[in-house]
């Protein structure tokens, strides 16, 4: 039987007084792909900075990896990508992943391979000595995921991983997640394309006006196109 790999209970957010978040709750199991939905401003990155203590909620029960605060340990297991990035533009790509490197209890001995590997997965050997301020963004978007799993997470949280990419890297993003979930990496994303969520999730939440509207549904179970699912669950509860 697959643990829980990450337990959210009833978490309630402030932001200048006004309640964001209203008992939100759900659950990832072990080696899921888990996806997060919602409409427009239902304060989904806000949900993910909670749970990982990136700022405090005001009412909580989180676990993450079986602990309810995240040792030194722990957070080496977890990683995060942001959906807008900030890179050193004056680094190279080797040398961001190079300081990244540093924030983890990693051997030294392994690192240029590792940067090659990720290079290679992401399809930017190529431009390894380009400075990062010459990018386009597109290029950036994979630079970020690349970093993000330079710890083989066993956790790993992707705010919008697809934003900017055209089909032939949205698949190899996609492609990048199942092989992640074969090597027993969780992962837990935010996406607003439906046709992607329908191929590699397994399970999914909608959020909307601050609460949990559709809790841990798995996608072999819909009898409908996610598109008309999720349309319909929004207008019933608007």
């Amino acid at each position: 039987m697959s643990k829980k790999v990450l337990e959210v209970l009833e978490i309630t957010k402030k932001l200048s007084w006004e309640e964001v978040l209203h008992n939100v709750s759900f659950e990832v199991l072990e080696w899921e792909i888990y996806w997060f939905l919602w409409p427009n401003w239902a304060w989904k990155t806000t949900t993910m900075k909670c749970i990982m203590w990136l700022i405090t909620p005001e009412s909580w029960n989180i676990k993450v990896l079986w602990e309810e605060w995240l040792t030194i340990e722990g957070k080496n297991k977890v990683w995060f990508m942001p959906e807008n990035t900030y890179l050193y533009k004056y680094l190279t790509w080797r040398e961001f992943l190079r300081f990244n490197w540093k924030f983890f209890w990693l051997h030294w001995d392994k690192l240029e391979e590792k940067i090659d590997e990720l290079l290679k997965k992401v399809g930017l050997n190529w431009a390894s000595d380009k400075y990062l301020h010459e990018y386009s963004k597109w290029m950036l978007q994979r630079i970020w995921l690349a970093q993000s799993i330079i710890n083989n997470p066993k956790l790993l949280f992707l705010d919008e991983p697809m934003s900017w990419l055209d089909p032939i890297w949205r698949k190899m993003v996609k492609d990048l997640l199942v092989e992640l979930k074969k090597s027993w990496t969780t992962i837990f994303f935010n996406t607003h394309i439906l046709a992607d969520v329908e191929s590699i999730c397994d399970k999914f939440s909608i959020i909307n006006k601050w609460n949990i509207i559709v809790q841990n549904k798995e996608v072999k179970s819909l009898t409908k196109h996610l598109e008309d699912f999720f349309i319909e669950e929004i207008e019933k509860n608007s």
